[in-house]
This record gives structure tokens, C-alpha cells and sequence, in this order.
């Protein structure tokens, strides 16, 4: 099995802090996407969420129907204890590939980058079984090539661009303008809608 989607080394980057992805919070492109985004009865799927602060964000603003997927049980574990109140059903512990459900927003963040770029042609169809017809996949992609071997993997625009068109009819990616400081220039946000 490709380590990069083996739960063991997930967990054992996750149990030795070796997650230089993540940012500590949620982050800035999102939380400002979720703070104007009023439906709040939309069935949300955050994959690969690690520890998940966009999804305690999310349910803590109102989002009751925020469902949180891992390949490795230890975020999860984690995430129960920060977030006590989140509905334990509503925590998946499994393989994104393997995922069933239909959904009216899914949040990208860290997980796209998490994957081996082999991977990436299967998670954008998969990502588009996944959604309800006029549904959302929201986020936030590394926008720069990185010179050490991965995970996280990055890319470039024109490469995205591309690889979601194949699948999807409606594709906005744009460098984000609200990243922060140490990320300024390196993000793309992602806005992609299934077609109804």
C-alpha cells in the first residue's frame, strides 16, 4: 500500500508533531468563507481533517451537520476531546476512498497536498461522487512547488486548473488573497460546484 495512505504513518506523524502543515487554527480562507456561507443546515464533509479546527469552527458557528473523516483514529481521538460536544457518529474513521455519502459542501484543507500526486485524478472523481448535484468543494491548495519529497505535495495552478476540469464543468481557483503571513503567495482557494 502507497504510505501515504497507510494509517500507521499518518498516526505516527501525527503522535510525533511531524505535521508542518498545519497551521494550529483553522485557517483564514476558510473561516472567512464559512463566516459568510448563512445555510447552515448543509451536510459538510471535511476529508483528511487531521486535527479538524475547521471543522470545530464550523460546528461551533451553527453547522450541526459537519461530518469529520480520517484514515488515522488518533486525530479523531484527539478532536473528541476538544470538541466533547460534536456527535461522535459524525466522526468517520476511514479511508476517504472508500467513503459513501452525498454532500452539499466539502472542505479541502491539507488533504489534496497529504496525497501522492497518483492519487490526484481518483480523489477529483471521487470528490465529485461525493458531492450532491449544485454541491461544493471549497478550499485551499498549495500553489508552489516544493523541493523536498512529500507529504505535503505541491503544484501548480494551470496543473489544478486541468486535473478538475476533466471532471467538473464549473472550476474557480485563484491565488488567495487573505492567506497567512507565512503562507502569502504560496496558497490557491478552490471553488468548484457540481453541475446539477
Amino acid at each position: 500500500m502507497d504510505k501515504h495512505l497507510d494509517a500507521q504513518y499518518w498516526t505516527s506523524r501525527y503522535k510525533q508533531n511531524q505535521t508542518g502543515w498545519d497551521v494550529g487554527s483553522i485557517s483564514t480562507p476558510i473561516k472567512q468563507y464559512l463566516d459568510q456561507f448563512h445555510q447552515k443546515e448543509v451536510k459538510i464533509l471535511i476529508p483528511g481533517a487531521g486535527n479538524a479546527y475547521e471543522a470545530k469552527y464550523a460546528f461551533e458557528n451553527g453547522f450541526q451537520n459537519v461530518f469529520v473523516l480520517d484514515l488515522s483514529a488518533y486525530p479523531l481521538e484527539k478532536f473528541k476531546k476538544s470538541c466533547p460536544s460534536f456527535p461522535e457518529s459524525q466522526l468517520l474513521h476511514q479511508d476517504f476512498f472508500e467513503h459513501e455519502g452525498e454532500y452539499d459542501l466539502i472542505i479541502e484543507q491539507t488533504f489534496f497536498c497529504a496525497l501522492d500526486p497518483s492519487l490526484r485524478n481518483d480523489y477529483v472523481k471521487k470528490m465529485h461522487k461525493l458531492l450532491k448535484p449544485g454541491g461544493k468543494l471549497v478550499g485551499v491548495l498549495f500553489g508552489i512547488e516544493f523541493t523536498h519529497d512529500g507529504p505535503p505535495f505541491g503544484g501548480l495552478m494551470d496543473e489544478y486548473l486541468s486535473l478538475f476540469n476533466k471532471v467538473f464543468s464549473n472550476v474557480v481557483i485563484e491565488p488567495c488573497y487573505n492567506s497567512i503571513v507565512p503562507r502569502k503567495g504560496s496558497e490557491l482557494f478552490l471553488k468548484v460546484i457540481k453541475d446539477h
